[in-house]
Order: structure tokens, then sequence, then C-alpha cells
């Protein structure tokens, strides 16, 4: 049961706490369904215990949320007669924030600031993914049975709401999802934070000097030229990094603006002279280079991204592969099997992203997500082998699919699965042992004896067979009956005795 603590949303010491929890409000960026932080940027965080800092822009949007969350509550309250108190409640290791709970603690207050988007999707009756984690995790630590999710502005006129109600398994896969986040967080390493990337400039070169008047009267083309192929050979080429990509970029840029320089820088000595084939060839030479190396970069980027991005993958992969193999340890017989959307969901993941960074945060956040989904499979896996094995004790030649059921039925399917199994036997055993009884008796009269019995007129005319000489045996007479009522031996036989009781009375 969650305790309610003593804390003012806002003060240090609320930060401090929340740094050390794992709260509702983050709960969406640890599932990667965030906006405005990514999976990775939580784990550095708490890893740190360093937050991200708030710019002015950023805190003034956190005042005027505050400030239009106290309007919202009190045009509420009074709309609906109830009032609403902020709690901060901790169960464990989870901490939820609340804008507001009534004081019967049966319904939830949670504001957002106005968003013309996010108020659509309310208008539309849907909480975002970015938010439903954080209402499901207010829920299962405050026990309310639903949560007024307002958006507004501060005022009744520019306000959409909806109630929201738990959703089954969500809070589940929640804490499946704070489960893992913790195992990762565990073996995680702080990363230093990157500066802005911005490619770099290469060193300018010389402005190219060219006057002609029928030749050549002044040049510095033989040190424009050397100067130029040193710059170009010195051009580097091993890419890594994002340093490295961004700087590549910037010179394929650069290549294309001497090559059009030097083909300007040509066309303007044409107009001066009709033909000096050195300065051609050497401004070709130059020009040759500078679209050479600009080729060869572009398509370096190109590939390089690509490897890295296969890289990312493929490690991403082999970590994905090496949990199933971990976790399948744990279950014996009960193997769970590899997912088949793991390749479509990576390469989902990595669309559009541009910079290393961003693509392994993305594939990672990919990852965890299928190592979450691993762990729930296999729990659910251990409580059904769990039921199987303890409710059918004795009968275990029943359930020769066992694998299947297992993989395939949920606890409680599984418990009336048993039951009925067994019930079953259990019935086809007893109708077996009455045959078996039955057919094991000797020829003996029936008691009492049939001669006892007085003469019996059917109320309907039965067609008979040929009349036989020799009274048929007391088994064949009770196969007869049985076979005559379509009823089992045993009810032809209680009918007899019955019968033959009533008549010994009336006699």
């Amino acid at each position: 049961m969650a305790q309610i603590l003593n804390l003012i949303q806002g003060s240090a010491e609320w930060i401090a706490e929340r740094l050390v929890s794992r709260t509702a409000s983050e709960a969406p960026a640890m599932m990667g369904l965030s906006k405005y932080m990514t999976r990775d940027e939580l784990l550095q965080m708490k890893k740190t215990g360093l937050s991200k800092e708030v710019n002015q822009f950023q805190q003034a949007k956190f005042d005027e949320g505050h400030s239009t969350e106290d309007q919202a509550r009190i045009i509420l309250e009074k709309e609906l007669g109830i009032d609403f108190y902020p709690v901060v409640l901790k169960d464990g290791k989870y901490l939820a924030s609340m804008d507001g709970v009534d004081e019967l603690g049966t319904v939830g207050f949670e504001h957002k600031l106005w968003n013309e988007d996010f108020a659509a999707s309310i208008r539309a009756g849907i909480v975002p993914d970015t938010h439903w984690p954080q209402l499901e995790q207010q829920i299962a630590l405050s026990g309310v049975k639903k949560i007024i999710f307002v958006c507004s502005d501060g005022t009744a006129e520019k306000r959409v709401m909806l109630d929201y109600y738990p959703v089954p398994a969500r809070w589940e896969q929640i804490q499946a999802g704070w489960a893992q986040f913790d195992a990762d967080l565990e073996n995680y390493t702080p990363k230093q934070e990157a500066a802005q990337i911005i490619g770099k400039t290469l060193d300018s070169l010389p402005a190219l000097r060219i006057e002609v008047s029928g030749m050549v009267t002044a040049s510095n083309l033989e040190i424009f030229k050397e100067h130029a192929l040193t710059v170009f050979r010195g051009i580097k080429t091993d890419l890594e990094v994002d340093q490295d990509f961004a700087d590549a970029e910037k010179t394929v840029k650069w290549c294309k603006d001497v090559e059009e320089r030097l083909e300007a820088a040509k066309q303007h000595a044409l107009s001066q002279t009709a033909s000096i084939d050195e300065l051609f060839r050497a401004i070709d030479a130059i020009s040759a280079e500078a679209k050479n190396k600009r080729l060869e970069l572009d398509k370096l980027v190109k590939a390089r991204k690509e490897a890295i991005r296969l890289k990312i993958v493929t490690q991403a992969m082999e970590a994905l592969k090496a949990h199933y193999v971990s976790v399948n340890a744990t279950l014996g017989e009960h193997l769970i099997s590899w997912p088949n959307h793991a390749a479509s969901s990576f390469n989902e993941a990595i669309k559009g992203k541009r910079t290393i960074s961003s693509l392994q945060d993305a594939v990672d956040t990919a990852l965890a997500a299928m190592k979450i989904e691993a762990n729930q499979i296999a729990d659910q896996r251990r409580l059904s082998v769990a039921a199987l094995e303890k409710d059918s004790v004795g009968f275990e030649h029943l359930f020769a699919d066992r694998l299947t059921l297992c993989a395939t039925k949920a606890p409680d399917d599984i418990r009336n699965l048993v039951t009925s199994r067994i019930n079953g036997f259990k019935a086809r055993q007893a109708e077996q042992a009455a045959i078996a009884q039955a057919a094991a008796e000797p020829a003996q009269p029936l008691k009492p004896e049939p001669q006892a019995l007085p003469p019996h007129k059917p109320t309907k005319r039965i067609e008979q067979p040929e009349p036989i000489n020799t009274r048929p045996t007391n088994k064949q007479l009770l196969m007869a009956v049985a076979d005559l009522f379509t009823v089992t031996e045993d009810v032809a036989y209680q009918w007899l005795i019955e019968f033959a009781a009533q008549a010994q009375e009336a006699a």
C-alpha cells in the first residue's frame, strides 16, 4: 500500500526523492514514449543523479503549467462540488506526484497545459501514449477508480477533459518496464555530454588570380595548385564518430564550392583569351581533384553510416538473443520462441535517425522493449507451468500436450482445463469399472426370483421376436432391458430390482 509523503511538489526534498525513485511522470520516458526525454537520457539522469538543465524558456513553461493547474483545479472543484488536494505517494521504489485526489480517495485530477494537438486527442477520447503510463502508475499507487484528465489554459472556455480508467495489463506492463530499466541501469555507463556537432571548414584556399592578354601575364596558379592539393590530401576519410561525419559532409560542400570557383576562373580566363593550354590543364587538374574528393567523401559518408547502422542493429540483435538464452535457461523444457518481429522493430526504430547517438538511443529503447516482452512471456509461462504441475499430480499422463498448453493458455485456463480432463477421466474409469463388474458376475437369477413376479401386461404393444423355449440368463435379461430403453446396464438392473420389490408388495 502506498504511503503519503510529506513533501511539497517542486521543493528540493521532492526533487531529491524523485531522483532515487521510479516516478509516474518518467514512466513514458522509461518506455521510450516521451517526446521530452529519451530512455537513454533517463538512464543517464538516474545513474549520475544529475538532471538536465532547464533553460529560461522551459522554466517559463513550467511556471505557466503550475499556474494554470491551480486555476483549472479551482474551476473543476466548483463544477463537481469536490475538493482535490495535491499528494505525493510512494510504494517501494514507485513514486507518483498527483495534481489532485478527492477526500474519499476515489477520483484523481491531472492537468496539462493547453496544446492544440494534445487537445484534439482528448476530444477524440484518446489519452496518447506519451501520457497514459503516468496515469496508470498514479492509479496503481493511489487506488482511485478514475482520473479526470484535463488540458486547459486555466480557463473553462479553453479546456478539454476526459475520465481515464485503468486498462487491464497496462500496470503490469509498466512494472515489467521498470524492472528492465533497473537491470539496464545496473550496467549503464554514463556518457560525456556531447557538444553540438558542427562540421569544420577546411583552410580557405588563396584567391586564384589570373590575368591574360593573349598569354598569361600574371598568375599565382602554381602556388594555388600546390596549396590546394596539400589540403585535398589531408582530408580525413576514416569516419567513425558523429564529428567525422559532420566534417565530411561539410567538406563535400566545400569541394563543390572549389569546383564552382575554379570553373568561374576558367570561364573568366576564356573571356580574355582563346586558349592557354597550360593554364587550363592546371585548372582542370585541381578541379578534378576537388571533384574526386567530393565524390569519394559523399560515397564514404553514406557507406560508413550504413555500416554503422548495421553494426548497431546487429549488436542489438545479439544482445536480444543473449537475453532469450538467459531467460530460456530458467524455463526448462518450456522455452519461449524468438520474436519474428525483432528485425522489423529495430529497422523501424532507426528510421529518420541521422546521428550515431540518436541511432543508438532508438535501438537501445527498442531492445529494452523486446526484453520486457520476453520477460513478461516467461513470467506467464512460469505461472502456467506451476498451475499445470500443481493440479495434475497423479494424472500427468493426461497432459502429453503440456508444452503447447503452457505456451498458449493463461494459468486460470490451465486450471479449468486440468479439472475438466481429470473429471472426465475419472468418469470414464467409473463407467468402465461398472461394465467390467457386471460382465464378471455369474449368470444367477435375479432376487427376488422371477417366478414371484406377477404377470405384467405392457401398456404398449411391442413387436416380439419368435418365442424361445429356454429361459434367458439374468445377464441377457439385463442387456435386453438396457438396449430397449437405451440406458446403462446399471440403470436397467436398478429398474428390475425396483420392479421385483413392487411386485412382491402388490402380491
